[in-house]
């Protein structure tokens, strides 16, 4: 299961990745529905499903601020909202790398894309990473 963070609410991002991916892709807000849900709540919500990868654009209070945990996976890129609609492409790309090709090689992994670079920790906290070809 793929959730998107509140604000990745755009319909296309969400239909451009059921296109090739075979689990479920929704929203964070339907794990809540009508209700606020802070970013220190997420890692509960997740915990409360099966093995999600969370997708979110916002780097500055998830990337190396959430502990990484073997129930989800979660990953920040770094782009404006204005490009959002690059998530689709950029998530097919982050699962083709090897380190994340599979549900259970992304289980237990923060994960940080930039442009230039993808770094990720899991439990241990030690950041790892990998040059974007």
């Amino acid at each position: 299961m793929i959730i998107l963070d509140e604000n990745l609410q755009d319909r296309l991002i969400r239909e451009e990745i059921a296109r090739w991916y075979p689990g479920q892709v929704i929203s964070i807000t339907k794990l809540r529905p009508q209700s606020s849900i802070k970013d220190e709540a997420i890692p509960a919500l997740l915990r409360r499903t099966n093995e999600p990868t969370f997708v979110t654009i916002n780097t500055n209070d998830f990337w190396n601020k959430i502990r990484a945990s073997a129930a989800y996976c979660i990953i920040a890129i770094e782009i404006p909202k204005e490009r959002s609609l690059e998530i689709p492409r950029l998530l097919r790309e982050i699962f083709q790398l090897e380190t994340f090709k599979t549900k259970a090689a992304r289980m237990g992994k923060v994960i940080h894309w930039t442009p230039t670079r993808i770094e990720y920790y899991e439990e241990n906290r030690r950041i790892i990473a990998l040059l974007q070809e």
